[in-house]
């Protein structure tokens, strides 16, 4: 249940690396609603970088915060998927916040 304790933002940290190639990253819950970051070459940052998302982003699209099933993280388009894609990714401290 996403929505207990007035939990608003999803965080997400993750590490990608300079030459990997230049993929957008997203996040799904319960197989179809999606946000993609908004940096189009995410999968480059070689850095630690942390990744809020506002809860809302997936209410709007139908998601019912308190029966949460699924996430997916993945880079590319999750609606027209292509093969072939190469590189790294580390992804940490997945967490809910009230924010």
């Amino acid at each position: 249940d996403w929505t207990e304790n007035g939990v608003s933002t999803l965080s997400i940290w993750f590490i990608g690396d300079a030459a990997n190639a230049a993929e957008t990253l997203y996040v799904a819950l319960n197989g179809n609603a999606v946000v993609n970051n908004d940096n189009p070459n995410a999968a480059q940052i070689a850095t630690w970088t942390e990744w809020n998302i506002d809860l809302q982003s997936f209410a709007d699209q139908g998601v019912n915060l308190a029966d949460v099933t699924s996430i997916t993280l993945g880079l590319g388009n999750r609606n027209n998927p292509t093969a072939g894609g190469a590189g790294m990714m580390y992804f940490d401290d997945i967490r809910l916040y009230a924010q």
